[in-house]
């Protein structure tokens, strides 16, 4: 039996805090900090620091969310196995996604999945922050990469076919740029991850380095800032072909894209319970990419 008070340390991180972990447990939150001190008192260490806006691990606390995960998420999957559970689509099922891809095209194919597995309690979580799958806190991500990472099952849902691109009101006062070179010489917008670009053209692969005109962790804030005018963008096209149709963007240097080996992927553990095959199977038939 996994001890009950390690499975609270791992559901306050999982949570993001204290108060949060209290309300999923029905308890009150001095309950939950007296519990957490109690461990702590226990180990003989502080695991976790707290200020009025998060919390932060410790190198202690560290230690032992690297040592608990790994254990919860094997005994999960032991007894989903000991139970026949992998059979059966029901349960708890924890997706994460990256924003903007989650919510224009994960979302909205959810009701009509929840609509045939009833018995399925699900929990999504949008956020363009590296999740690790195998800490054991989520089931299902959805990666926009070039592979899923060591140790994951990753079943490619398309590919993200990436261009550059800006506003006609940015063009009009920068001047389009006909060349690379010329394009290091505009504003670049980006994620904090993104840059240097990677992109395919007639010579064969090329890399262009720069500094986004705005740190921001949030592609869907590069996407905003592109259509607002303030500089160039590589997006995919999932996420710009509304704006490129109705002329909000303009596609720029057209015969350079982004690499072809960056795909969509649902990536999981290994042995899944039948929740989350099924999620993946109705992702692979409903989306279009």
């Amino acid at each position: 039996m996994f001890d009950p008070d390690y499975d609270l340390f791992l559901d306050i991180l999982d949570a993001g805090s204290i108060s949060a972990a209290a309300r999923r447990r029905g308890l009150s939150t001095p309950a939950l900090s007296k519990r957490l001190a109690r461990l702590e008192q226990r180990l003989g260490a502080r695991l976790l620091n707290r200020t009025t806006r998060r919390l932060v691990l410790t190198a202690a606390g560290k230690d032992l969310l690297d040592t608990l995960s790994p254990i919860r998420a094997a005994l999960t999957v032991a007894e989903n196995r000991i139970a026949g559970r992998h059979s059966l689509v029901r349960g708890p099922l924890r997706v994460t996604a990256p924003t903007s891809f989650g919510r224009m095209h994960v979302v909205p194919t959810l009701p009509s999945f929840l609509a045939t597995h009833s018995q399925v309690t699900l929990s999504i979580d949008l956020s363009d922050d590296f999740v690790d799958l195998l800490d054991g806190r989520h089931d299902l991500a959805i990666r926009i990469a070039r592979e899923v990472g060591p140790g994951l099952v990753g079943h490619r849902l398309g590919t993200s076919q990436r261009v550059l691109c800006a506003s006609p009101a940015y063009l009009e006062l920068a001047g389009e740029p006909h060349t690379l070179a010329e394009l290091t010489r505009h504003r670049l917008l980006a994620t904090d991850s993104q840059l240097p670009w990677r992109l395919q053209g007639p010579e064969g692969p090329v890399t262009l380095a720069g500094q986004s005109f705005v740190d921001t962790n949030s592609s869907e804030v590069v996407r905003e800032l592109a259509i607002g005018g303030c500089g160039v963008a590589l997006r995919s096209l999932w996420d710009v072909r509304h704006a490129l149709s109705d002329g909000s963007l303009r596609r720029l240097l057209p015969s350079y894209a982004g690499s072809e080996d960056v795909g969509v992927f649902a990536a999981h553990a290994p042995d899944p319970p039948a929740r989350v095959s099924a999620l993946v199977e109705h992702l692979q038939q409903m989306l279009a990419l």
